[in-house]
C-alpha cells in the first residue's frame, strides 16, 4: 500500500489559534514542526470568535488586574476549574495580547492610543481587547502571518532547505500511533485525493477545537466533530468535565437555514438588551442570589451603568452565559418567546446607526444578508445554541501534557480551565496562553527523550484498513452516514441538550449504543477521491464516542451547575462540590469515574470572601484562609 510519509519533531493537529500559537512556540524552540488541519489554512473556527480577548490590561479601568480576572473565571466555572490553569491564564493573558500586537495585530484603540477593552458577561471590568466584532479573524490573520514569516526566515537562512514549520491543509488525522505507551506519530488522509499520509513524530499537540456538530442547533463549524477528544481517548488519555457543554444564549433562530449561527456577546456588551414577546426586560427576574450584589435589579439602575462603568451594578444581560441561556429557555417555555421560538435582542434603542455599523459590522451584515433584518432599526430574534465544550483532554496545567507521553492538548480540546462554564472572551486568551505552553511543553519533553519512538508497519496497515472500512460494510444493510449523523444530532439536541432529565439521558445512552452498532455498517459509494460521505463516516466514529462521554457524565452528575442543568436536580448539591468526572475507554464503551479536585492554594482562596467560599468548600478546607476581604 502506497502511503506518503513525513518526519517531524512535533505534529500540531489543528490550525486555529491554539494550534498556530503552539506551532510558533515549537518552531521557535528549534523543532521541525508540522501543522495539520482539516480545512484550508486560515479558515479555522477561531475566526467565529467575535467579541474579543479577555486580558486584565487595565486600559479602560485601572482597577482590573490578574487577581480579579482569576476570581471572575473561578466564579463563572462554579469553582470546578483547574485553579492552576485559571491562575496561569489570568497572569499571562495580557502578555499574550501585547505579543500579538508585536506580530502585527491591529486592535481598536482608546482615545489615548491604548488597546481598547469592552464589557462582557461575567467580567467585573471592561476586559476584552477587540477588533470590532471580528477579533477572531484578526487573531488568525496575525498568527498565520507569523507562521509565514518564520517560513521566510528559514528559507532566507537555508536557501532551498525545507522550512522548519510547514502546513498540511485539507488533511484529516484518523489515528495516533504509539510505541509502547509513547506517541510515535499520526496517520491520516488527504481529503481531496483520499491518499493516506503518515507523520512520524514523537510529539503530537492536539488543538482540534470542540464537539458541536454532534448537536442539531450549534454555532460550530463543520470541523467541530470531536476529533481531538476521540483521538486522545483512543490513545489512552482521559477526558475531564465532559458533562459541561455551553449553550451560548444568543444564536440566530430565523430563518431555519441559519438556526444556531452565533450572535456575538459584544452586542450585549455594547448595550444590547433582551426582551420577551411582551416587551419586558426579563433578565431582572433571573439574577441568582450569589450575583445579587453585582447586578442591577431595575431598568433605571441598569441604564445608569452604561454612563457610569465604575458602578459595580451591571445590567443582568451581562450575567454569565449559562444564566442567560437558562433564562431565555424559560421565557420561551412559559410562552413569552418570539414568533420563531426565541427572544428579542435590541441594540438599536441604545446605540446610533453609525455606532452599530462601526462597532458591530459583522452582526449588521450577517442579519441584513441572512435574515433581512436591519439591526440598526429592528430587534434580532435569538435563542440558545450549542457553542462550546468545557470538557476535554485532562492535561498538566504548566506543560499541557496529557497522561500519554508525547501527547499534549490546548484550546477547546483541553479540559479543566473553564470548570463548569466559560466566560466569554476567555477562549481566545486560553488558546494563546496554553497554545504557547503546549509548544514549550512539547519542546521540553523532546529535550528529555532518550530515544525516538518508532512506528510499527502493522499499526500503519491496521490504521489504513480502519479508515477504508466504510467502503467494505460487511454483512447486513449498509447505513447511510448522513442519516446516522442526523439521528445523532437529534438525540443529543433533544435528550442531552440545554435542560436535562435522568430518564431522557438514559434513553439517549440506549439510542447512542444502537447508533454505535449501526455505525459498524456505515457504507459509502464511489472511491476515496474527494468523497464527503466517507469524510462524514470517519467523523461519526469520533462524534459517537464523544457523545457517549457527554451523556454518561451528565447522567452521573445529579445536580445543576454551570453549563449542566438538570430539571430533576435543579440546584447545586454540596456532595458534588469539588468533585470532577473523568472519562476513559473501557472495553467497548466509556467508563466515567469520580475524582477529587486538587485543593486550591490558600493565597488564591484569600481573593474571595469567606461567605462566598462557604458555598463551595467545607470549613476544614477553609481553615488556612485568613481574611474575608476580596
Amino acid at each position: 500500500m502506497e502511503i506518503e510519509r513525513h518526519e517531524y519533531d512535533v505534529v500540531v493537529i489543528g490550525a486555529g489559534g491554539a494550534g498556530l500559537r503552539a506551532a510558533i512556540e515549537a518552531r521557535q524552540a528549534g523543532l521541525r514542526t508540522a501543522v495539520v488541519c482539516k480545512s484550508l489554512f486560515g479558515k479555522a473556527h477561531t475566526v467565529m470568535a467575535e467579541g474579543g480577548i479577555a486580558a486584565s490590561m487595565g486600559n479602560v479601568n485601572s482597577r482590573d488586574d490578574w487577581q480579579v480576572h482569576f476570581r471572575d473565571t473561578m466564579r463563572g466555572g462554579k469553582f470546578l476549574n483547574n485553579w492552576r490553569m485559571a491562575e496561569l491564564h489570568a497572569r499571562e493573558a495580557p502578555q499574550r495580547v501585547w505579543e500579538l500586537e508585536t506580530y502585527g495585530a491591529l486592535f481598536d484603540r482608546t482615545p489615548d492610543g491604548r488597546i481598547s477593552q469592552r464589557n462582557f458577561g461575567g467580567h467585573e471590568y471592561p476586559r476584552l481587547a477587540h477588533v470590532g466584532d471580528r477579533t477572531g479573524l484578526e487573531l488568525i490573520r496575525t498568527l498565520q502571518q507569523k507562521v509565514v514569516s518564520l517560513q521566510q526566515e528559514d528559507h532566507a537562512e537555508h536557501g532551498d532547505y525545507e522550512a522548519r514549520i510547514k502546513v498540511f491543509q485539507e488533511c484529516t488525522v484518523t489515528e495516533l500511533l504509539k510505541d509502547g505507551d509513547r506517541i510515535s506519530g499520526a496517520f491520516g488522509y488527504w481529503r481531496e485525493s483520499g491518499r493516506f499520509v503518515l507523520f512520524d513524530a514523537p510529539a503530537v499537540i492536539m488543538a482540534t477545537g470542540g464537539i458541536g456538530k454532534s448537536f442539531k442547533v450549534t454555532s460550530n463549524s463543520w470541523e467541530y466533530t470531536g476529533d481531538g477528544h476521540a483521538l486522545a481517548l483512543r490513545a489512552g488519555a482521559s477526558l475531564i468535565n465532559m458533562e459541561f457543554v455551553q449553550f451560548h444564549p444568543t444564536g440566530m433562530v430565523w430563518p431555519p437555514s441559519v438556526n444556531g449561527i452565533l450572535v456575538t456577546e459584544s452586542v450585549r456588551g455594547d448595550g444590547g438588551v433582551l426582551r420577551n414577546s411582551e416587551g419586558a426586560r426579563f433578565m431582572f427576574d433571573y439574577i441568582p442570589e450569589v450575583f445579587k450584589d453585582n447586578y442591577a435589579d431595575g431598568e433605571a439602575e441598569a441604564d445608569r451603568w452604561y454612563d457610569d462603568p465604575d458602578n459595580n451594578r451591571r445590567p443582568p444581560e451581562l450575567l454569565p452565559r449559562d444564566e442567560v441561556a437558562r433564562a431565555i429557555n424559560n421565557e420561551v417555555k412559559e410562552g413569552r418567546g418570539s414568533q420563531h421560538g426565541g427572544v428579542f435582542l435590541d441594540v438599536a434603542t441604545r446605540l446610533s446607526t453609525e455606532t452599530i455599523v462601526k462597532r458591530l459590522p459583522s452582526m449588521h451584515h450577517q442579519f441584513k444578508e441572512l435574515a433581512d433584518v436591519d439591526i440598526t432599526a429592528e430587534a434580532m430574534e435569538v435563542g440558545p445554541t450549542c457553542h462550546y465544550v468545557m470538557g476535554g483532554v485532562e492535561v498538566d496545567p504548566d506543560t499541557a501534557a496529557s497522561k500519554v507521553p508525547g501527547l499534549f492538548a490546548c484550546g477547546e480540546v483541553a479540559g479543566g480551565m473553564h470548570g463548569s462554564n466559560r466566560l466569554g472572551g476567555n477562549s481566545l486568551s486560553d488558546l494563546l496562553v496554553f497554545g504557547r505552553r503546549a509548544g514549550a511543553g512539547a519542546a521540553g519533553y523532546l529535550g528529555a527523550l532518550d530515544a525516538r519512538p518508532s512506528i510499527t508497519e502493522s499499526d500503519v496497515d491496521a490504521a489504513a484498513r480502519r479508515a477504508a472500512d466504510p467502503f467494505n460494510p460487511g454483512e447486513g444493510p449498509g447505513e447511510n452516514p448522513y442519516a446516522l449523523h442526523s439521528e445523532l444530532q437529534g438525540v443529543m439536541n433533544e435528550l442531552v441538550g440545554i435542560i436535562r432529565k435522568g430518564e431522557e439521558m438514559q434513553e439517549a445512552l440506549q439510542k447512542l449504543r444502537g447508533l454505535v452498532a449501526r455505525a459498524e455498517h456505515l457504507q459509502v459509494e464511489g472511491n476515496r477521491q474527494f468523497n464527503p460521505g466517507w469524510h462524514l463516516a470517519i467523523d461519526l466514529r469520533n462524534m459517537l464516542l464523544v457523545s457517549e462521554c457527554v451523556a454518561r457524565a451528565a447522567l452521573l452528575r445529579t445536580e445543576s451547575r454551570g453549563g449542566h442543568t438538570r430539571d430533576d436536580h435543579p440546584a447545586m448539591e454540596s456532595k458534588w462540590r469539588r468533585r470532577l468526572l473523568g472519562c476513559e475507554i473501557s472495553g467497548d464503551g466509556i467508563e466515567v469515574t469520580e475524582q477529587p479536585q486538587r485543593p486550591m492554594r490558600p493565597d488564591l482562596l484569600e481573593l474571595f470572601k469567606l461567605e462566598e467560599l462557604r458555598k463551595y468548600f467545607t470549613e476544614d478546607e477553609l481553615a488556612d484562609v485568613r481574611t474575608e476581604e476580596s
